[in-house]
């Protein structure tokens, strides 16, 4: 029988909001695979836990997720932990649980700590509908084609960035967006100097060009504004329509220009007009 493969979510600044559950699993479970064994030995020592480690992380995760499957396929329970936060959001434990998905090896969440979640709970921007976008990608054509493709996205938008690349994000959303969008940036979330500033992106960029950022930021974005494009009826089409006969078009050339022009039923204008033709 399987094993099973538990996602431990430990704190992401405030050793104070390790859950008692994901505690007892960490003591409970065989071995423990993590993402920087020196961040998470702190982390153990704390709660007074020894327990096996192994590594896994974006570097060596094609060949030590095929040896973690190996383990827990032999009867061994894992827990994975990041550094910070849920795993497997945003990081290779993705690729782990894919890979346990695909050979029916229980996954089980152990819920906590999570940065983008409390950052967007304290943003006071809509919550109802988001995007969660993680990290931009580094490079600037990707970049730009990447915010290209979210400048008419209406849910509210959640980024990672690290401080020293905090000041070209944001001149990059600010190009893409405009600079009224508002913002909240999250900065240092459950650690001692946490700090939300709920602002514009031009304001952002104002106030970190004279204040150096310091501390990892989640971003939170307000989407674009809902599209006001109106809405037309086959009764508006039928008037223009008639607009268009009266200049000279035919009911056919009419017609089709009329309904790929308003994304209207080409075939229920044109019987519309053929009926009103007769009518008349």
């Amino acid at each position: 029988m399987a094993g099973t493969l538990y996602l431990v979510a430990t704190p992401i600044g405030n050793l104070g909001d390790m859950t008692l559950r994901a505690a007892d699993t960490l003591r409970a479970v065989d071995f423990i695979a993590a993402e920087d064994t020196r961040v998470t030995v702190k982390l153990l020592n704390h709660l007074d836990i020894k327990k096996p480690m192994v590594s896994y992380h974006r570097h060596n995760s094609d060949t030590r997720g095929d040896e973690l499957v190996s383990r827990l396929l032999a009867g061994e329970s894992c827990a994975l932990v990041t550094d910070a936060g849920t795993p497997a959001i945003s990081d290779p434990g993705e690729e782990l649980v894919a890979q346990c998905a695909a050979q029916n090896i229980p996954v089980v969440p152990i819920p906590g700590a999570c940065a983008f979640v409390n950052a967007l709970a304290v943003s006071g921007l809509p919550t109802t509908r988001f995007t969660f976008e993680g990290f931009l990608p580094m490079n600037k054509k990707n970049r730009r084609a990447h915010l290209e493709s979210l400048q008419k996205e209406e849910r509210t938008m959640v980024f990672h960035e690290a401080p020293h690349k905090l000041l070209p994000t944001l001149s990059d959303l600010m190009a893409a967006f405009g600079p009224d969008r508002r913002i909240s940036l999250c900065r240092e979330l459950t650690k001692l100097h946490e700090e939300v500033l709920r602002t514009t992106l031009g304001g952002a960029v104002q106030h970190y060009a004279a204040n150096p950022p310091k501390g990892e930021f989640v971003l939170v974005i307000e989407g674009a504004a809902p599209s006001q494009e109106e809405e037309y009826t086959l009764e508006d089409g039928l008037e223009l329509v008639d607009k268009l006969q009266a200049e000279g078009a035919s009911t056919r050339d009419a017609v089709k220009q009329v309904a790929a022009a308003y994304k209207l039923s080409k075939k229920a204008l044109y019987d519309l007009a053929i009926a009103r033709k007769d009518e008349g």
